[in-house]
């Protein structure tokens, strides 16, 4: 477990948890992006929550609002920490505390949510998104931020500069490489970094104020005409603009138990495909981005279930999990598995194949059954015999969602049909 932090600044995280996640359809069709299932037995959001916590930050809102139902239940059932010490994860839904409109954006998000901000009087504020997979210490990045007297510290990652045209992209000072010289959405003629000319820094969507400054920022941009109430898209540039915006570049924040492999990953799961291949991530044998990692946990809730168990070995039903991730609850019963992740509750029965899938919770696969590049959202059943990504046009045929890599998508209460 990470090292707890004493002394210092006091620290209040806000967590922008409000995500719709329309590019995930299915898998948002009845749940927030950051209540999306990944990794077997965690939620996106778990990754902001442990990077925050292990930091050693431990009062925490979530400001929620789309279909929260699933994430505040997730939450509140797993995020519990000990109140003798005054520390928290709350969940706090949109409440139209300033007028009868939903949050505009999450400039207007935090705006609308600034009595968390006067009721815990923070020092500093941490803000971070929700649905990204990453390790990071925030502290590292606060440090910086107070050395450098900052308006804003924006958190970036190294991408090849060929990507920047898919990035809000931070071309540093001339002068101070952690100034930020200018912000520019999705540019197609970007400057590459002093020290690496093919590669820039994107934005990770996460950031440090200081709390007046934050307050003073959010306050006015409510009021600004032709503002889109976006922390990216108006408040950074506004601290651009005034020479008071920082980056803190990600290469440089070190995390206890990382591997020369999986320092520095940062995967955005914003589209059915990535979230497939952040999966593939976590299976290797040398994973690209390493869950045991004891130093910094990854920490969640995901019941009182039993142990996986495999059953039958006899010729032709054997049942195995190989170069896959299984989670506790699972029975493969004279099945193979391979290359796969299977969520807690997952039965997959005799004769049945599962190949470059990920299966959510309580999946059912019946006999026989052949599942190959698929992602089957909770609770549905494969009845024996049916197949699922075997056949592109067949699965279009029954309404299911096919990605651009052929990835076959079945949504959570979607029927199967032999």
């Amino acid at each position: 477990m990470a090292v707890k932090r004493k002394g210092g600044p006091k620290v209040l995280a806000i967590v922008l948890a409000g995500g719709e996640g329309k590019r995930l359809m299915p898998l948002t069709a009845d749940r927030a992006k950051p209540a999306v299932p990944f990794g077997g037995i965690y939620r996106l959001i778990d990754f902001a929550l442990s990077n925050v916590v292990n930091s050693g930050y431990l009062k925490v809102v979530v400001l929620t609002q789309y279909k929260s139902h699933s994430l505040d239940r997730h939450v509140t059932k797993t995020w519990r920490m000990s109140t003798m010490l005054g520390n928290y994860v709350a969940p706090i839904p949109a409440q139209q505390r300033v007028d009868k409109s939903w949050y505009l954006g999450s400039a207007d998000a935090i705006f609308q949510s600034l009595n968390t901000i006067r009721d815990e009087k923070p020092d500093i504020v941490v803000v971070v998104g929700a649905d990204h997979v990453y390790r990071m210490d925030f502290s590292q990045m606060v440090d910086q931020h107070i050395q450098t007297g900052a308006g804003v510290t924006v958190a970036a990652i190294r991408q090849p500069i060929a990507l920047a045209d898919q990035f809000g992209v931070i071309e540093v000072d001339d002068d101070d490489v952690r100034k930020i010289g200018a912000f520019r959405e999705k540019p197609t003629d970007a400057k590459g970094l002093p020290d690496a000319p093919d590669e820039v820094l994107a934005s990770m969507g996460n950031y440090v104020f200081d709390a007046d400054v934050l307050t003073d920022s959010v306050t006015k941009d409510h009021v600004l005409d032709g503002s889109k109430h976006d922390m990216g898209g108006d408040i950074v540039p506004s601290f651009v603009s005034q020479g008071a915006g920082y980056v803190y570049d990600f290469k440089n924040n070190v995390v206890p138990g990382s591997t020369d492999r999986d320092a520095g990953y940062w995967r955005d799961v914003g589209t059915l495909d990535s979230y497939y291949e952040a999966h593939l991530d976590l299976i290797s044998v040398h994973p690209i981005f390493n869950l045991y990692n004891a130093d910094w946990p990854i920490y969640t809730d995901y019941g009182p279930l039993p142990p996986a168990k495999f059953v039958h070995g006899q010729a032709g039903r054997f049942g195995e999990a190989l170069n896959s991730m299984v989670a506790p609850g699972v029975v493969v019963s004279g099945a193979r598995a391979h290359y796969s992740v299977l969520s807690p509750g997952v039965r997959i029965h005799s004769y049945a194949t599962v190949d470059d899938s990920v299966l959510l919770d309580n999946v059912d696969v019946g006999r026989h059954a052949v599942i190959r590049r698929a992602i089957i959202d909770k609770d549905v059943v494969i009845p024996e015999g049916a197949s699922v990504g075997v056949d592109i046009e067949r699965d279009l045929a029954r309404g299911f969602v096919v990605t651009e890599s052929g990835i076959t998508i079945v949504g959570k209460g979607q029927r199967v049909e032999v």
